[in-house]
């Protein structure tokens, strides 16, 4: 039988260098449309990544933002470079302070200078400027109630973008008569530029709110009226769909028969897990590939983990009376919840693994600890920073 998973590794790795933020940056501007920009803006989980993919004798100014721990000294000690670090998940003072940094820097951007803006996922916490009537204890307030009772993407960011000055298409009113393009790295379903970082450049074409308390639905206003100038240009490099496309390709060279399953991955990860393994069941000898990102519900003193190390220990539990099954969910930016893992790697032995060492599967995974649970059967992915996020892979196999 194969190293599966060594293979497995293989397959997600090359998964992530198929969008991995400074290639697909070199090759965007390889083609030439960009020459002549001067000035950059990289916001995001990925933005030293894709500002890598430039070239340093185009730079003459570039506003780095990123997420604390994200940004190398190289960058500090370029002075056409301004670093922020900030926060993620949940925003906080560092996030308010990158807001305004990035106004100050394209107001001193002189008139029709073009501005080429790098966008990738985690730009929504990373960035802030606050409507009138709120203050940062709310934000972190109402962010972690979103984050904490599975809301989807797209629900947190048609909230974040009511509630922001420069979201949804807010920043144009900070952006004068500069030529403005983005490349962007995908971290939403369907691709779509208006969830990208909550639509810095992109106003929302309906946005409705979800259901929310009283308390929330009656303070966020109305909707922006933004107006786009016709020759704003924009372009997705790396998505999902190109890290799937690539697993498949390298799962296929190790001599794999592929399913690229289709569906996007959003529910609750137990349901999601079960229903992974059931196919693995269901189709053995076959590789599976899902993508997408799932949601736990946060129980109260909740451990520590993530929603892929939630949905591999549920999947190491319906797995458990399966024989040669096994599955790895990672995260693509390096990170997984509040934990230096992007995610686990399980099989049908995990759960009698950690049976051995003293350990209720069940427990850890009704207290949402998943991460502690792997760190003792030492099935932990960790891959540090990625340089890309295009929200997470999920690949299996069972075998007869």
């Amino acid at each position: 039988m194969k190293n599966t998973r060594n293979d497995l590794l293989a397959i997600f790795q090359a998964g992530l260098d198929a969008v991995a933020g400074e290639a697909v940056v070199k090759k965007a501007l390889a083609m030439g449309k960009y020459r002549n920009y001067s000035h950059f803006i990289a916001i995001g989980k990925a933005a030293e990544a894709m500002l890598s993919g430039v070239p340093d004798d185009q730079i003459s100014s570039a506003l780095l933002i990123s997420k604390h721990g994200h940004i190398s000294d190289e960058f500090y000690q370029n002075d056409e470079i301004i670093c922020i670090e900030s926060d993620h998940p949940v925003p906080k003072s560092a996030s308010i302070n990158a807001g305004n940094t990035l106004i100050n820097f394209l107001e001193n951007i002189s008139e029709k200078e073009p501005i080429l803006f790098l966008i990738s996922g985690g730009t929504s916490a990373l960035v802030e400027v606050l409507e009138d009537g709120w203050d940062l204890a709310q934000l972190q307030e109402l962010t972690d109630y979103l984050l904490a009772d599975t809301y989807s993407i797209d629900e947190i960011n048609a909230v974040r973008r009511r509630l922001s000055k420069i979201k949804g298409g807010g920043l144009w009113d900070h952006i004068g008569d500069s030529l403005i393009s983005c490349l962007m790295i995908s971290d939403v379903p369907d691709d779509d530029p208006v969830v990208i970082g909550s639509g810095l450049l992109f106003p929302a074409k309906e946005d409705s709110l979800p259901d929310l308390p009283k308390e929330w639905a009656e303070k966020l206003g109305e909707p922006k009226q933004v107006v786009v100038p016709d020759n704003f240009s924009w372009k997705i490099i790396a998505s999902l769909g190109h890290a799937k496309e690539a697993a498949k390709i390298k799962a296929q060279i190790l001599g794999y028969q592929v399913t690229v399953m289709p569906e996007f991955l959003e529910s609750e990860a137990e349901i999601v897990a079960k229903d992974c393994v059931a196919t693995l069941q269901k189709n053995k000898n076959r590789l599976h590939i899902w993508g997408g990102e799932t949601m736990v519900k946060l129980p109260e003193n909740a451990g520590k983990g993530g929603r892929n190390q939630h949905l591999a220990l549920a999947a190491a539990i319906a797995m458990q009376d399966c024989k040669n099954t096994y599955l790895l969910s990672a995260g693509t930016d390096g990170s997984d919840g509040m934990t230096t893992a992007t995610g686990a790697m399980v099989d049908s032995l995990t759960i009698k693994h950690g049976a051995k060492l003293s350990m209720n599967a069940e427990n850890y995974l009704e207290n949402a600890d998943s991460n502690s649970f792997f760190k003792i059967t030492d099935d932990l992915l960790i891959t540090g920073v990625t340089g890309t996020n295009v929200m997470d892979l999920v690949i299996g196999i069972s075998y007869r």
